[in-house]
């Protein structure tokens, strides 16, 4: 059961989606939120500093969402390749509900003089991936491993952008384009990795 602080910042944050998307996530205001949660503005500075650190809890959500991840039953039994695919998907699938204001965030986030905001984007997409990999389970250490961070940040990035316009069924555009990505990276990965230690780490998706 939640503690009620973590309550608190978790109606905070829906309330704030929720007008965003009668709106949009530029046009809302934390005296809105204050006002449609029917409290003061000094509680929601008791969790939150401002508008953005709204917009970082809700990419936490998602963080949270991946590292639950790792307590499924058998996961360590599945292909590595496999845990990284659903790793990336259960970040993703976190953000589903409200995709179009999430696509608003990052484009606040871009606008030139945000530049302290896109510092912190870099730090914070850093994270993922070093989370995305440790939920996965991934072993390799050393160069091979900054090797594998840098193609996971690629990856991301590039199913980032992608998810974030997906009008697809369920996001089916977004999927393919990671199967695509990480058959790629299997294959650049062959040439690094020994035959012999290839099946042991990279298994199938099936």
């Amino acid at each position: 059961m939640q503690s009620e602080p973590q309550l608190a910042r978790s109606v905070i944050v829906e309330v704030a989606l929720q007008l965003a998307e009668r709106s949009s996530w530029d046009r809302i205001h934390l005296y809105d939120v204050a006002r449609e949660m029917g409290v003061s503005l000094a509680d929601i500075h008791r969790h939150f500093p401002n508008k953005d650190a709204v917009a970082d809890a809700w990419f936490d959500l998602a963080d949270a969402a991946l590292l639950r991840l790792a307590q499924t039953p058998g996961w360590l039994q599945l292909p590595q390749r496999k845990r990284l695919q659903l790793a990336y998907s259960a970040w993703f699938d976190a953000l589903s509900g409200h995709r179009r204001v999430t696509r608003e965030m990052i484009a606040y986030r871009l606008q030139p003089e945000h530049v302290h905001l896109q510092v912190r984007g870099v730090l914070r997409v850093s994270d993922t991936v070093q989370w995305i990999r440790e939920v996965a389970m991934l072993p390799e250490v050393g160069w091979r491993r900054e090797a594998a961070e840098t193609v996971l940040t690629t990856i991301f990035l590039t199913v980032f952008t992608r998810w974030l316009f997906d009008e697809s069924p369920g996001a089916r555009s977004t999927e393919v384009l990671l199967r695509r990505l990480l058959n790629a990276a299997d294959f650049g990965a062959r040439l690094l990795v020994p035959p012999a230690r290839w099946k042991q780490l990279f298994g199938s998706l099936s």
